[in-house]
Parts: C-alpha cells; sequence; structure tokens
C-alpha cells in the first residue's frame, strides 16, 4: 500500500478551497500553509494564460526530511504518509532545509514543524484528506497508488504526468497532468513578495523579521520602467540580465509568479554562524598542540595544556548555548541524545560535542592529577573527536537536500581548515598573555600560513568547480556578484585571509602583529560562515 495525490491541472482553476479546507481540518495559523495553490501568469492580454498549481508535502518515498530529523518526529507509516509527531519535535528546522519542496514551516503556535500529513486521521476511518473532498472541480486525487483498481493508479498508467524536482531522487509521490515548468520550477519566475493578499508574508514565524522585503513597489516599478526606457532601444536585442529584461517580467512579458506561500526567510540565522564558528575554535584548540606534538615541530608547555582544555571547554558551551538557542522548542534540547534517530547527523554531532566535553574534561582531571600514562591516550581520543566535531556539520548541511550550494563534496575540509585556522589564530592572541617559548610563535606562524593557502583553495574549489543544478550556480553568484560580494572579498578574502598573511610578512616576529593577524583570521572565518550559511537559504524553493 502507498498512497499517493495527482493533481489534474486541466482542472483546477486556483478556487483556493484545498488550502481553506487545509487550514480548517487542522487549524492552521495565518501565514503558513499546508497546501497552497501558486499562481504563475504568462503572456500579454489577451494572450495570455493563468497557471494554477497546488503545492503541498510530496510524501516522497526517500524523504530527506524523515532522514535528517534527529527525533523521530517525522517518520514513515505503513501506508507511505509521511506523518509527523509534534510532541517530539525540537523546533530545530532541519527539515525545512531538507526538504526540496518548501514543504514544511514552523507552527507559530506550537513552534513546531507541521506539514500536510495527507489527513491521516481521515485515511485512518476510510475518508478522503480534506482537500480531495472539498475540490469542486475533482482536480486533486487520492488513492492507494498499489490498488490497480483505484483511480489513482488508473491515471498513472493511462496520463503523462510530471513531478516536481525529480534530480533530488526523493522519489515524490504528487503527480501532476499538464503541468507547466513556469509554474514547478522556482528558478522559473522569481519571488518577489508582492502577490495577492501578501501582507500576510510579514511577521509570522521564527526570524520571520528576516523574510525578504517585497521587491518593487509601484513606485519602484515605474521607476525601473522609466529608466529602461530611457536606457535601451525596445527595437534592439537585450541582454539576458538587463534592466530592460527585468521590466519585461514586470510587464507581463515573461512568465510572473502573482500567488504563493509566504516567505520563510533565512531559517538557520546567526546562531548557526556563531555555532559552526564556535567549535571551529573548539576543536582547534585541541588540534593545534595535538599536531605540535605529534610531529614534533613545537614544544608544547603545560601552561599552553591548561589554555587547550580552557578554551576548548569554553568554546564548546558556546557551541552547545547556541545550538540550544536556535531551536525553537529549546526545552526539548535532551531528545536529541535521549529520543534519537541516528540516521540524522544532528543526532551523530550532538553524541560527538557530548564525548568531545568528556575528554576535554578527563584531560583537564590527568593535568591537574597527574596521569602522565593517561595523557597521550586521551589525546588521541579528544584530537579524533575534535576532528568530528569540526567536519559534522558538513555531512549535515549535505543531508540538507532543499539546499544545492551545500551538497558540495569539499564542505567537510573547509571546515576542518577553518578549525585548524581558528585554534592557531586563538593561540596567536592568547601568546600576549602567556610566556611561550620562540619554536610555538613560529609553529603558529607556519600553521596559520599553511592554513589560510589551503583555505584559499578550498573556496576557489567550491566557488569556480561546475555545479550542477542552476540553484547551486545562482548561489555561487550571489556570492561574487550579488548581495554577499563585499562581506566575501573585503570580509572573508582580504581582511580574514589576504591582511593576516602580509601582516605576518612584514611584522617582523611581534607578538602584538601576530595577535592581530590572528584576531583578523577568527574575524574572517565568521565572515565566511555567515556567507556559507546564509546565501544559499535565499534560494526559493517554490
Amino acid at each position: 500500500m502507498k498512497y499517493g495525490f495527482v493533481i489534474d491541472n486541466r482542472k483546477c482553476i486556483g478556487c483556493h478551497a484545498c488550502t481553506t479546507a487545509c487550514k480548517s481540518e487542522h487549524d492552521v495559523p495565518v501565514g503558513v500553509n499546508r497546501t497552497w495553490v501558486k499562481q504563475v501568469e504568462k503572456g500579454v492580454f489577451p494572450d495570455s494564460r493563468r497557471l494554477f498549481s497546488v503545492m503541498r508535502c510530496n510524501h516522497c518515498t526517500d524523504a530527506p526530511c524523515v532522514e535528517i530529523c534527529p527525533t523521530e518526529a517525522l517518520h514513515f507509516r505503513n501506508d507511505g504518509i509521511v506523518d509527523f509527531d509534534k510532541d517530539r519535535c525540537i523546533g530545530c528546522k532541519s527539515c525545512m532545509q531538507a526538504c526540496p519542496y518548501d514543504a514544511l514551516y514552523i507552527d507559530p503556535q506550537t513552534h513546531t514543524a507541521a506539514k500536510c500529513n495527507y489527513c491521516a486521521h481521515r485515511i485512518d476511518v476510510g475518508l478522503e484528506p480534506a482537500c480531495v473532498n472539498v475540490c469542486p472541480e475533482h482536480a486533486i486525487i487520492s488513492g492507494d497508488m498499489e490498488d490497480p483498481d483505484s483511480e489513482i493508479a488508473e491515471l498513472l498508467s493511462r496520463q503523462q504526468v510530471t513531478v516536481r524536482k525529480p534530480e533530488k531522487g526523493t522519489v515524490p509521490n504528487l503527480f501532476y497532468i499538464d503541468a507547466d515548468a513556469a509554474s514547478l520550477n522556482p528558478s522559473a519566475t522569481a519571488k518577489t513578495g508582492e502577490y495577492f493578499w501578501s501582507s500576510q508574508t510579514m511577521g509570522v514565524g521564527h526570524f520571520a523579521k528576516e523574510a525578504e522585503k517585497m521587491a518593487f513597489s509601484n513606485s519602484d516599478v515605474v521607476a525601473a520602467i522609466m529608466e529602461a526606457n530611457n536606457q535601451y532601444d525596445t527595437s534592439g536585442d537585450i541582454p539576458e540580465n538587463s534592466p530592460k529584461k527585468s521590466v519585461d517580467v514586470l510587464l507581463g512579458k515573461e512568465a510572473r509568479r502573482i500567488y504563493d506561500t509566504p516567505n520563510k526567510g533565512i531559517l538557520w540565522g546567526w546562531e548557526v554562524s556563531g555555532y559552526v564558528f564556535t567549535k571551529a575554535i573548539s576543536a582547534g584548540a585541541i588540534l593545534i598542540p595535538f599536531i605540535a606534538m605529534l610531529f614534533g615541530w613545537a614544544d608544547v608547555s603545560i601552561e599552553t595544556q591548561w589554555w587547550s582544555v580552557g578554551l576548548a571547554m569554553f568554546f564548546l558551551m558556546a557551541t552547545g548555548l547556541l545550538l540550544v538557542m536556535d531551536l525553537d522548542q529549546p526545552t526539548r534540547f535532551a531528545y536529541v541524545l535521549l529520543r534519537p534517530h541516528w540516521g540524522s547527523w544532528l543526532v551523530k554531532g550532538g553524541y560527538s560535542i557530548t564525548v568531545f566535553g568528556g575528554l576535554i574534561t578527563l584531560m583537564g582531571a590527568a593535568l591537574y592529577f597527574g596521569w602522565d600514562a593517561l595523557m597521550p591516550i586521551i589525546g588521541w581520543g579528544a584530537a579524533l573527536t575534535a576532528v568530528i566535531v569540526a567536519i559534522y556539520t558538513a555531512f549535515l548541511f549535505a543531508q540538507a537536500k532543499g539546499r544545492d550550494f551545500w551538497q558540495s563534496p569539499s564542505l567537510a575540509l573547509h571546515m576542518l581548515v577553518h578549525s585548524i585556522m581558528a585554534g592557531a589564530a586563538i593561540y596567536a592572541i592568547i601568546a600576549l598573555f602567556t610566556n611561550t617559548g620562540a619554536d610555538w610563535k613560529s609553529y603558529l606562524s607556519y600553521v596559520l600560513y599553511a592554513a589560510i593557502g589551503f583555505n584559499l583553495l578550498t573556496m576557489l574549489f567550491e566557488l569556480t568547480t561546475t555545479h550542477p543544478t542552476e540553484d547551486a550556480k545562482r548561489t555561487v553568484s550571489m556570492i561574487t556578484k550579488g548581495r554577499y560580494k563585499t562581506m566575501f572579498f573585503v570580509g572573508a578574502v582580504f581582511i580574514g585571509n589576504i591582511l593576516p598573511v602580509v601582516l605576518m610578512a612584514f611584522g617582523g616576529g611581534s607578538a602584538f602583529v601576530a595577535a592581530a593577524a590572528g584576531g583578523l583570521v577568527l574575524l574572517g572565518i565568521y565572515f565566511t560562515e555567515k556567507i556559507w550559511v546564509e546565501a544559499p537559504q535565499r534560494i526559493p524553493l517554490t
């Protein structure tokens, strides 16, 4: 048994009865939707057409939201329905990042994730979903796709159907008849936020203040048209990215989105950027002295070892605090450890952080009580766990299949290099207040030189390698040419990488200059992580 939906676009009249019925059935708050009707217009009157496409959870066979959910709040039923349990949800928003179809939201009343659950309570008593029951044109067909006598199975066998984003490999169980790419492909039309009743896009949900503001007001439209008319001859060829091209969209010469679900804004904000930053410092604080002792590159004093324990523990606690702050249900943070879904990298990361904290504590105890025989064993365990703590977020981001840029194969290396940079930088700053040997200071300088070089190469690879999807290309363009270009080239590249190298090269070995370089490196790491976390979330998923 496997339940699915067919949306017959030949019949849909865009009445929004399905949306209303869904809201009534599940008491869905204003500003968020479990099902909605996206509207796209094509052409110019009288040669124009309005497309209606019902959007909702696709109840995927290989649902990435289920895979990433750390507490099994999202789960498969035996009939293929992807259901959820709000009492287990911690509000981490991982499922929202994983879903390529923008089907999930944070309920502003319960502060837990929610989505279409196929009206499972109605299915259990032999009824159809509310949206199917209310549709006046029978444009939504539900049923068991494995039952050859069911209407949905007959439609799937006779009609040419389309699914959204088949390249994601989620095997969606929501099919469209007579679909149009302008409606199903989110990149085909701009998500400006200026739709019918679009005032509901403001002020709802977590990080609602980060939601995109409307791209054009009426005065902006007039100004854009006037500027285009002044700069371009309408009879000539127009470049793809020219202002006149944008005006064509506004004037109706291209497909344009006129109604859609409210923009959810940045789901993972400064807390996530901050925790990636703090855990890089925590892991680096252990790795830098461990590498020095392992290869005999510098003498690591007892004082430095104590600094290693203190720095690692302080920034690990900051990491845990930021992780909890980002949850919409922070009182349930222990569910990650007590009700774990081991397929989620959030759980693996949570246990790695816990084990890492235990090993740091044990290292401090060994230093205090003089357990010299145990120090090598504890050191190896702490170093290996530090590597996992440094890179596990790369695998968590990879599970977020809705964000194409995070699928980069070099993201783990990117985060490991940042941990090495952060560790060397923090010790360069600490060297101002501690008595360390010349070999230790030279070691830190060489590590920073090497790590900065690797970091620049890693970023170059991430941004210039051939990206397989349009969304990933748009993210790269946003970083290098769009809203993040100043932060990237000035903050991340120049301040965080080039300037520290210049300072160290011409600083004459000054401890103050080395500390300044370390501070700039840390600032550059934060800028980079902020960009890498935020930019992919600016790409609309529906």
